[in-house]
């Protein structure tokens, strides 16, 4: 099976992981220690795995808060669209666009405290 893993760097990893876990139930499946205070990490909401690590500008790795935008929008698709989207909103993501149903879809925009866009919905 091939799959796509959207790889998310952020410029306080340790924060980011708990803002994952707490707004979308995001589990965390492995952390690697980059340094004293940076880390790389799996996590999985709803079995989809995503990376999340901190800023290694010795490598090339840039978050949107240094890169001023992210050209990357993340689509969750997930029955609980609704409830991820308010609790991220309650921790500090930033809304765009506000939970609507348009056509067959039920979705907001948001953007997290880390920079990345989301788009959360599903099909009704």
């Amino acid at each position: 099976m091939t799959t796509i893993k959207p790889f998310l760097t952020v410029n306080n990893g340790k924060k980011a992981v708990e803002f994952y876990q707490t707004a979308f139930n995001a589990i965390e499946i492995k952390r690697w220690k980059i340094s004293e205070d940076k880390i790389s990490s799996v996590l999985e909401i709803e079995e989809a795995e995503f990376y999340v690590a901190d800023e290694e500008p010795e490598n090339g790795n840039f978050s949107p808060k240094v890169l001023s935008n992210s050209s990357v929008r993340i689509i969750l698709n997930t029955k609980n669209a609704d409830s991820f989207f308010g609790k991220a909103i309650s921790l500090g993501a930033t809304e765009i666009c506000p939970m609507t149903t348009e056509d067959s879809w039920r979705i907001g925009k948001l953007k997290d405290p880390f920079g990345h866009i989301w788009e959360i919905g599903f099909e009704l």
